[in-house]
């Protein structure tokens, strides 16, 4: 927890957005990080609530061990607070960015519709973290002699090729594309997540005996079998990479796109690669001119939306298949779960 009474002392305070007509003229990230003081007051309002409901089922999905780090942050001791967030998140800069924030939900202060602006705090810990140099390679101090071959260079993938190299097995990742990160780097736009982040834990992990083998598809390039002989283990980290088919007719006709492909190309062309992608080919895609319609209510439409106006499209219209929902949830009948309720993101 934080200070005892600073729920009651402190009101709840958001992350600052550049101006919309501002940021649409890049595709950086857009929100204003809050001043070291203002994290901690805000960590600071995390209250004593007996059962905190942030973490586990009904809140985080990875367990992260929010009242505590919320404590460590209000009082100052960042380095502890990297530490604890560290064991049981791997990317806590990733997660701090894009991560959807059951957590807030699950807040006991949510049922005043005030929780504690946990993601923010763990952006800051992770932002803070590196600014400190608290983040380095922690190569293993005894190797096991096994190896391990990893299929795939996302959130997983990375993830799992940090733990088992820190375990002390020799970790080979590979990757078809021409970059590592999977859909961290090609599907998130830069403007929720900018991908020097994703180059910096790429860094630490090779410091750490990690090996990516990047252009690399596995079962074009090598075999399964060949994988198998080469390694003791092959774990397979491939994601989920075929869109569900909407089943509208007319999906067939020009100019009506997959939602990956279009971003797939905007992110490569941010990163200064070619569109040529190994997962999503295509022909090239843009909004710039044009009015566009986005089917779908989620955060890849949302991800479209952002970048077609940074594209410069005329007018950008959103569909969404289901009624629209309350402004506002029944707090004792949903609380602590997840509500369905009318949210909007800015991008």
């Amino acid at each position: 927890m934080g200070k005892v009474t600073g729920f009651l002392e402190i009101d709840r305070q958001l992350a600052k957005y550049q101006p919309a007509s501002d940021r649409i003229r890049h595709f950086r990230e857009f929100t204003i990080p809050m001043s070291e003081p203002e994290v901690q007051k805000q960590a600071a309002r995390c209250m004593d609530c007996g059962i905190p409901y942030c973490h586990g089922p009904t809140g985080c999905p990875v367990h992260n061990q929010i009242p505590d780090w919320n404590d460590l942050v209000y009082n100052g001791n960042w380095d502890e607070a990297i530490r604890n967030l560290h064991s049981t998140n791997n990317f806590p800069e990733f997660t701090g960015r894009i991560c959807p924030a059951p957590c807030e939900e699950a807040c006991t202060l949510n049922l005043e519709d005030a929780p504690v602006t946990i993601k923010t705090v763990e952006q800051a810990i992770a932002d803070k973290a590196y600014e400190m140099g608290y983040i380095v390679p922690q190569p293993a101090t005894t190797k096991t002699g096994k190896s391990v071959a990893i299929i795939g260079s996302g959130p997983a993938g990375m993830a799992a090729a940090q733990q088992l190299a820190r375990a002390g097995h020799a970790v080979h990742v590979y990757e078809r594309e021409s970059k590592p990160g999977g859909l961290l780097r090609y599907g998130i736009p830069d403007f929720k997540m900018e991908k020097n982040f994703i180059d910096r834990r790429i860094e630490q992990m090779k410091g750490e005996g990690v090996t990516f083998h990047c252009g690399v598809n596995v079962g074009v390039d090598r075999t399964i079998e060949t994988l198998q002989a080469e390694h003791d283990a092959v774990l397979f980290c491939g994601g989920a990479e075929k869109p569900r088919d909407a089943g509208i007719p007319g999906v067939e006709f020009h100019g009506v796109h997959d939602a990956m492909p279009y971003l797939v190309q905007q992110n490569r062309r941010v990163g200064r690669e070619t569109i040529d992608s190994v997962g999503w080919p295509s022909d090239p895609i843009l909004a710039g001119g044009k009015h566009i319609v986005v089917v779908g209510g989620g955060d890849t439409a949302s991800d479209c939306v952002g970048t077609a106006f940074r594209q410069g499209a005329v007018k950008v219209t959103q569909l969404d298949i289901r009624p629209q929902p309350p402004e506002k949830e029944d707090k004792l009948s949903v609380w602590p779960f997840w509500a369905t309720k009318m949210r909007t993101s800015s991008s």
